[in-house]
């Protein structure tokens, strides 16, 4: 699990860092990412950082199984939330890409950034890594560029990150919420679908 940075300040990184870095009734709002049906009794929350490990190993053993239990059977709401950790340059790149690429593409992305991860920290090459992932969802490199150094989308992203941290006390990365209640440890860490099982099932109730 990954410590949290809850305040960051990227515009001048983005360019440069890429290059060198070696609650109950939840509110869902217009712009979370969601999958799943949106009238769903049961809303759960993960708030997870593109640069975390334990976010990508979460995503790659946990998360299929729970998206066909869960989301594609409309049985949930799924809300993914955006936090950042370092390198929080990297996190924030590939987030605001992902969402460059549409909302349509957005989880494809992420999972995209996710497998691509592990690579990415052994060579230190980050804007490389980013970039195939953006070129593989139909961007150009100069559609890359200009979104990862988007100003406005930062601030926005930065925002976001800010609230939410707040609001549900973010310490660590991925945190599960359902129904505005915590699934496991008040500091996060990655919840087995056993774990989901059990706090989805309490929350049905």
């Amino acid at each position: 699990m990954r410590s949290l940075i809850s305040r960051v300040t990227l515009v001048a990184a983005l360019a440069a860092g890429l290059a060198s870095c070696g609650p109950k009734g939840e509110t869902v709002a217009a712009d979370d990412m969601t999958q799943g049906n949106p009238n769903a009794k049961v809303t759960v929350v993960e708030y997870a950082s593109a640069s975390c490990s334990h976010c990508a190993e979460w995503n790659e053993d946990v998360y299929p199984a729970f998206k066909a239990k869960y989301i594609d059977t409309g049985k949930v709401n799924y809300v993914y939330r955006e936090i950042l950790t370092p390198p929080n340059e990297v996190a924030a790149a590939a987030f605001l890409m992902a969402r460059c690429a549409g909302k349509d593409k957005y989880f494809q992305v992420l999972d995209s950034v996710y497998r691509a991860q592990s690579q990415m920290f052994q060579t230190g090459q980050f804007r490389e890594g980013l970039l195939t992932v953006a070129q593989s969802a139909g961007m150009s490199e100069d559609q890359f560029n200009a979104c990862v150094t988007d100003e406005k989308a930062l601030k926005a992203l930065n925002d976001r990150v800010e609230k939410y941290s707040k609001e549900a006390k973010i310490q660590g990365t991925p945190t599960f919420v359902v129904n505005g209640k915590k699934v496991g440890a008040e500091e996060g860490g990655a919840r087995t679908l056993a774990e989901l099982d059990a706090a989805i099932a309490e929350a049905s109730k």
